[in-house]
């Protein structure tokens, strides 16, 4: 829609902002702004704007500033614009009609209707859950005499990126902006929380909102419920159909496939895209998106991409995302590539079925959960950070509006809620919603198809695949990483020195995030609920072998108090060492999960757990593969004893756990308790560590700890 940018308490505040709105130019070619608290000014032209000058604002010096770059899709009305505040956004306000004339605020489009908002209810309490009256997405910069506010709409579809020390704020849509403009520790506005900056003071708080709820579940019948989200969704897509022809990203699933015939039915102009790569067998999105649009009647446009062309292609998505992580990559051509194709027919507006999967329950580890609609839940929260970046950075390159209702905020609280076993029934995802499909005269084998990511549906993970081996590299991160040398994010590991932590931190290394920090809880309580005890003796010597910085934080292991500890380590280890996201290893824990979720959200840190819902004896063998040198320090299950302990862990080991497993359902990682381990060597480790002195204490045949008393670091 638009790009926002600004600037407060930096001398260089006018250069950096004319500079960083010409970078942000493809979010929006209609106008440009400036404004500072007492001045503003807007030109047509990028030219026009890069002949402003600071003498055209009074008084001086400019130290605080606010810019804008439009992409008009609901009347051409310049910004930023003031009432009683100044607003920056950009925004799509679905029901801006309705609440301009509930609150009579004579405003001529949605900006307005949003400025005329904050101005009347502020950021106070009662403001913020008023905010959830605005149907839409948005990011927006609010600045009303010393005070600035920055929001995202809450699931974050609408970027806003921001960086400030004890002397600057600024904030942009963009982080290749602020990047540019000379700034550091650039971090991601968390959707559920509000900015709230201090002019004159330069201090920052942080605003909570709330975010959506699965409980209480419906309790009406099916066929009440099924009827219900029907009328949610095409009420969402209703609102988000322009008056101008548009685009489709088109792979022939059930969420796209939906969308399509929902506009056919209406008869609206719109042309479907696919990009794939060009191969002797066809990738399945094409085959599937030929034969849905053959009978539907659909105008479907493809692309098919030569293996030799894909490097030029990721030689501008891979900076323009500003990500090298592979899943992120081979979903960014697809998508980008089926834009271009949007872009030359004139679209302005391309829509998407993305959400679908969170609402309704679509992937494996839905499938795997204990807790189906807590797991959708979890989802939304990482979607943000996960896919609703890269998709608006890749569309707006094409100067274009992405569409997503699936996200719609009435669907989503109203999916969220409806139980799982309508969801999930008899291992078909998506059950609600290809019952729908049905009722829409989708046919059968369309609405049952099954869910194939778009990577491997385009065929594009595989062409990746074939062009790291054909540079002679070991991965196709390794790959992808001469596009983008940086680092995607900072992470702090939350780390006990075991082996699913450190598994975990390996795995977000190979894709190329930065491991900043080790954050290590030090229980008191010996059968925490949440961290792990035994063989933590070597926690200092792990973070020695690593080279990294350990954060150590005492907690005496209590249920609930240990989570207020938890939530202490985190807040220090983003304030000292700039942390983007937290490294989590858990593999099937909700109890876990979920609480650390909760604490990153509040802190506005992104969450990561690549082990999740990862099969157990392949995680061990994973492990073994990659060199881990394992041993457990404590047993606490029937089948195990004290001969477990203080020795590696062997292929001949896991072949046991298995057996184990199939006689009396022992967790075969471990994560219920049934024991616990350290790493002694790994990939991550410069130096390998000994155990020089050990004790074992035995409680009884079937439970007994390690005590290291002594261990050293020796060269690998």
């Amino acid at each position: 829609m638009c790009g926002i940018i600004g600037i407060f308490n930096d001398g260089e505040a006018f250069s950096k902002v004319k500079t960083a709105l010409a970078l942000l130019h493809n979010r929006g070619k209609d106008g440009y702004g400036l404004a500072s608290q007492h001045n503003i000014i807007h030109y047509r032209a990028l030219k026009e704007l890069t002949h402003v000058a600071l003498k055209e604002f009074t008084p001086l010096p400019v130290n605080n500033l606010i810019g804008h770059t439009l992409h008009a899709i609901v009347d051409h009305i310049p910004q930023p614009i003031k009432q009683i505040g100044l607003l920056s956004a950009n925004c799509e306000i679905y029901n801006w009609k309705e609440l301009n004339t509930l609150y009579n605020f004579h405003a001529q489009n949605d900006a307005q209707v949003l400025l005329s908002f904050l101005d009347t209810y502020g950021f106070e309490k009662n403001g913020i859950e008023k905010l959830e009256e605005l149907d839409g997405v948005y990011a927006f910069a609010y600045w009303k005499e010393h005070l600035l506010y920055l929001a995202r709409d809450i699931l974050g579809e609408k970027p806003l990126w921001y960086t400030y020390n004890t002397d600057t704020l600024a904030f942009a849509s963009e982080k290749k902006a602020l990047e540019k403009i000379g700034y550091i520790d650039i971090q991601e506005l968390n959707p559920r929380t509000i900015l709230k900056y201090n002019i004159k003071t330069k201090q920052v708080e942080f605003l909570p909102r709330p975010f959506f709820t699965y409980l209480p579940e419906h309790t009406t019948p099916f066929k009440i419920q099924q009827q219900k989200t029907q009328q949610l969704l095409n009420q969402a897509i209703d609102k988000r159909i322009p008056q101008k022809k548009f685009g489709v990203l088109f792979s022939g699933g059930i969420d796209s496939t939906y969308l399509a015939k929902h506009f056919k039915d209406l008869g609206h102009d719109f042309t479907c895209y696919t990009a794939v790569l060009d191969t002797p067998t066809p990738p399945s999105d094409l085959v599937s998106a030929q034969n849905v649009a053959h009978a539907l009647g659909l105008k479907l446009k493809i692309k098919k991409v030569e293996l030799t062309q894909i490097p030029s292609y990721l030689q501008k998505i891979v900076p323009l995302i500003e990500d090298s992580n592979v899943v992120k990559v081979g979903v960014a051509l697809t998508f980008y590539i089926a834009c271009e194709m949007a872009k030359a027919d004139g679209c302005k507006v391309i829509f998407s079925g993305l959400g679908s999967e969170e609402i309704f329950a679509g992937y494996e580890r839905h499938k795997n959960s204990a807790n189906i609609n807590q797991e959708c839940l979890s989802g939304l929260r990482k979607i943000y950070e996960r896919d609703l970046y890269r998709d608006d950075v890749l569309t707006m390159d094409n100067n274009m509006e992405l569409r997503l209702p699936f996200l719609d905020i009435p669907l989503v609280n109203y999916a969220l809620k409806i139980p799982a076993k309508y969801k999930i029934k008899n291992d078909v995802t998506k059950y609600i919603l290809r019952e729908i499909a049905l009722k829409k005269n989708i046919p059968e084998k369309f609405a049952s198809r099954k869910k194939t990511a778009a990577q491997y549906g385009s065929k594009f993970d595989y062409a990746l695949g074939k062009l790291a081996k054909q540079h002679k590299l070991p991965t196709k991160s390794a790959y992808l990483r001469t596009f983008y040398p940086s680092h995607n994010l900072k992470l702090g590991v939350l780390f006990s020195g075991g082996k699913d932590s450190s598994s975990s931190a390996y795995l977000m290394k190979q894709q190329n995030y930065q491991l900043t920090c080790l954050i290590h809880l030090k229980s008191k309580n010996p059968n925490s609920y949440m961290f792990q005890t035994a063989g933590t003796e070597v926690v200092e010597l792990q973070a020695q072998a690593m080279e990294l910085p350990l954060l150590t934080q005492l907690t005496i292991g209590e249920k609930e108090t240990e989570l207020q500890d938890l939530e202490t380590a985190l807040k220090n280890a983003k304030e000292q060492y700039q942390i983007e996201g937290i490294i989590s290893g858990a593999l099937f824990s909700t109890y876990q999960r979920d609480r650390i979720e909760k604490i990153c959200d509040k802190l506005g840190l992104k969450i990561f757990s690549p082990l999740w819902h990862k099969p157990q004896d392949k995680h061990l063998l994973d492990l073994l593969e990659q060199k881990f040198e394992i041993v457990l320090t404590a047993i606490a299950a029937q089948g195990l004893d004290k001969t477990w302990l203080n020795r590696k862990i062997t292929m001949e080991d896991i072949t046991q756990l298995r057996s184990l497993h199939q006689k009396i359902g022992l967790n075969i990682a471990g994560e219920g308790g049934e024991f616990e381990s350290i790493v002694l060597n790994c990939p991550l480790f410069h130096q390998r560590i000994i155990l020089e002195q050990t004790e074992i204490i035995e409680e009884n045949k079937n439970t007994a700890h390690l005590i290291i008393k002594k261990a050293k670091l020796t060269n690998n």
